[in-house]
């Protein structure tokens, strides 16, 4: 029942009792059946009145519900915009600003209140102004435009920036544009790099250490590249052993976004040095991809090799495979045949091959007796030709 249902009931009502009222004042003596009359259509009134009082608050109930799970959403929507890893500014057409998440303010170095309200032209290079006015005029026919243009920090530092930007339509409030900034300085310098020929992907990349037996941290939007040492992936079994499922050497490549696995895990078996590459960087950069290519198929192949080692019925033909493997992964010629150059446990043997710690011994020490394998004076497992 909306508002002016009520009020129309309320004036059929005030017309009826004007009606009884002139009937009770038109004669000196008012006849006896016009009291009932009127008590019956006051009556009928009151309960009419009690009807639409309770379809009033039950509507007024329904509006309150619908606004606080309104103002849910839209502080959903403020919450999701304002903590956004990536930077997001909102302008008017114009583009004056809006609104500027904290990526954004941490982005540009500015304050919040002396981002909003200016117009977001004032944060590009001079420069690159013209190109910035140009794909604003091209919103007025499409609404997705990307621009590549500089734009300017507070410290009058200059960045390489990648603006995407959307026109968002409301249905009774003028459009908005929200774009989305990303500093690409990286990608800038890591494809200039590209076009050298002496390219590889740890040029002027930071390197990180990890020394023996710490947990390297995965990030899924990031590959790890190793470039010294060698690192142990691993998962759990049902019953919650560990299990070998690779080992990343020299050059070659690994992250959560190389394995479906639940549960994946990179130890370092000694001291390594990796750089950190962003997948978007891989994605946008054909020749980067080209690049990492080989230490992929790297990975690939000895995840192939792997799966062969699982595949073996006998635990025996298990480790002797393993053993093969290593030497072509991990292996260093020495005047005694091929040394491995990490140390691994024979727990490690034994996850990899999926059986105990104790029938991992008894087997190399089998070995050792054949003359097969030997331990140096560093406790590096040396393989015979």
């Amino acid at each position: 029942m909306n508002i002016n249902l009520l009020s129309q009931q309320v004036e059929t009502m005030y017309g009826r009792l004007s009606i009884l009222c002139h009937d009770a004042n038109a004669t000196p003596i008012p006849s006896p059946e016009l009291l009932p009359v009127a008590l019956k259509e006051l009556g009928v009134a009151s309960e009419e009145l009690q009807v639409a009082m309770e379809e009033l608050t039950r509507q007024n109930e329904e509006l309150l519900v619908a606004r606080n799970r309104t103002e849910a959403e839209r502080q959903r929507y403020q919450n999701l915009f304002e903590f956004a890893p990536d930077a997001y500014l909102v302008t008017d057409l114009g583009g004056n600003i809006r609104e500027a998440n904290r990526a954004a303010v941490a982005l540009l170095s500015r304050q919040q209140r002396f981002l909003v309200g200016k117009l977001l032209v004032s944060v590009v290079a001079i420069d690159d102004r013209p190109l910035f006015r140009a794909k604003l005029s091209q919103l007025a026919q499409r609404d997705h435009v990307d621009a590549y243009v500089r734009l300017q920090r507070h410290s009058n530092e200059v960045f390489d920036a990648m603006l995407t930007v959307d026109v968002i339509r409301y249905p009774e409030n003028a459009p908005l544009l929200r774009w989305l900034v990303r500093d690409i300085t990286e990608r800038k310098r890591a494809e200039a790099a590209l076009e050298q020929g002496d390219y590889t992907p740890f040029q002027d990349r930071p390197m990180q250490t990890y020394t023996k037996g710490e947990v390297i941290p995965l990030d899924t939007q990031a590959l790890w590249l190793v470039a010294q040492g060698l690192v142990k992936l691993t998962t759990l079994s049902d019953s919650g052993d560990e299990m070998l499922v690779g080992l990343a050497t020299d050059g070659m490549v690994f992250g959560s976004s190389f394995t479906s696995l639940q549960t994946y895990q990179a130890i370092a078996l000694a001291t390594v040095q990796l750089v950190s590459i962003p997948l978007t960087e891989v994605s946008q950069s054909p020749r980067l991809a080209q690049a990492l290519l080989p230490s992929m198929n790297q990975r690939l192949r000895q995840t192939e090799s792997f799966l062969t080692i699982y595949g073996q019925l006998r635990v025996q033909d298990r480790l002797n495979r393993l053993l093969s493997l290593l030497k072509q992964e991990i292996g260093q010629p020495v005047a005694q045949g091929t040394r491995l150059r990490v140390r691994l446990t024979h727990q490690d043997f034994a996850s990899a091959c999926c059986t105990t710690r104790v029938t991992v011994t008894r087997l190399l020490g089998k070995l050792q007796q054949q003359g097969t394998i030997v331990v140096d004076a560093q406790n590096h497992l040396i393989i015979k030709e």
